[in-house]
């Protein structure tokens, strides 16, 4: 086993989750959620989506929702921007006092998948993102380049590793300073995850830019990050109860199973039961959990909130409160 001794997680309720939501959260929620994620540890946050609200609706206060979050050190804020004009809010906000200090963008391994999620070719989608890229660095932004569907397309089938790499490889010469190979669909397997980081790590990919974000669509999201894990990586990506996945935009219905990322609340739980320190209080993650099921109306896909942590030293667990106390001894 090759496990680091700790890890940095990036939260994505606030973005990758709740853009695939049909009901829209209210800006009171979303910084509430916010604020509950520095306040149990979380360092590194997906907090909105500079899209134009006419395509998503749900991150139409995306400006609101950054003047309000907790600004404390060592806390990065990220967002996603798919236009030029995203990236012009983005670099407005900042020179004002509220922005983002991570721009996250995104092209996919797969020509066809890329056509569907952002109707532009390859070359079209270079093009943009290399004006986007300069516009985020010229403005002091970090880059965060995305490569989707880099374990599989829903369209096409299989990726070579070699396509996903290849982009990687050309985030890297722009200017990222992160690089997340997506499996954007939950298709990824742990031995083709083995495989996948052992190709990127030994042709020039480093383990301090490379970014773990694995959809739990088949239920192996927490498999593949484990097995990411052993090549030394740091950098995690979920979301609080497993939400995430399609955006409503109108592309291609190419989602089956669950939509939704890797849940937080698993993955840091077992990281912390495996001695791979995360940084979080998980009595407070798991009363944040709780409160993101409140706001949804719904129970989530946390198997760590349902369940609680290992008990050692016979804990009393309860879902609403967390750890009450201990069992008397016999």
């Amino acid at each position: 086993m090759n496990f680091p001794p700790d890890v940095v997680m990036g939260e994505c309720w606030a973005r990758d989750g709740l853009q695939s939501e049909a009901a829209l959260v209210s800006t009171e929620a979303k910084v509430e959620i916010i604020t509950g994620m520095v306040e149990a540890g979380f360092t590194k946050i997906e907090a909105t989506n500079f899209a134009h609200p006419r395509y998503l609706p749900q991150f139409s206060d995306a400006e609101e929702v950054l003047k309000r979050i907790p600004r404390q050190p060592g806390v990065h804020y990220r967002g996603i921007c798919t236009t030029l004009k995203g990236v012009e809010r983005a670099a407005r906000s900042k020179a004002e006092g509220y922005g983002v200090d991570e721009i996250a963008m995104v092209i996919s391994a797969s020509e066809a998948h890329n056509r569907a999620n952002v109707d532009m070719s390859h070359d079209e989608n270079r093009a943009l993102l290399e004006k986007m890229t300069r516009l985020a660095l010229d403005s002091g932004h970090e880059v965060f380049g995305w490569v989707l569907t880099s374990f599989g397309c829903p369209i096409l089938g299989d990726v070579p590793v070699q396509d996903a790499l290849a982009l990687g490889q050309w985030w890297k010469e722009l200017g990222a300073k992160y690089i997340g190979f997506g499996d954007t669909t939950g298709v990824a397997n742990p031995r083709q995850v083995s495989a996948f980081y052992e190709h990127v790590l030994s042709h020039g990919m480093t383990r301090d830019e490379v970014v773990v974000h694995f959809h739990d669509t088949r239920g192996w999201g927490v498999a593949n990050s484990l097995t990411a894990l052993n090549f030394g990586l740091r950098y995690f990506d979920s979301s609080l109860g497993a939400i995430g996945g399609q955006p409503k935009t109108g592309a291609a219905g190419y989602h089956r199973g669950y939509t939704g990322n890797t849940c937080t609340e698993d993955l840091v739980g077992m990281f912390e039961e495996m001695g791979v320190g995360t940084g979080i209080d998980l009595q407070k993650m798991i009363s944040l959990g709780a409160r993101a099921e409140e706001v949804l109306g719904r129970q989530l896909r946390s198997n760590y909130i349902l369940a609680g942590p290992v008990p050692h030293r016979g804990i009393v667990y309860d879902k609403q409160k967390g750890i009450v106390g201990a069992r008397a001894s016999s």
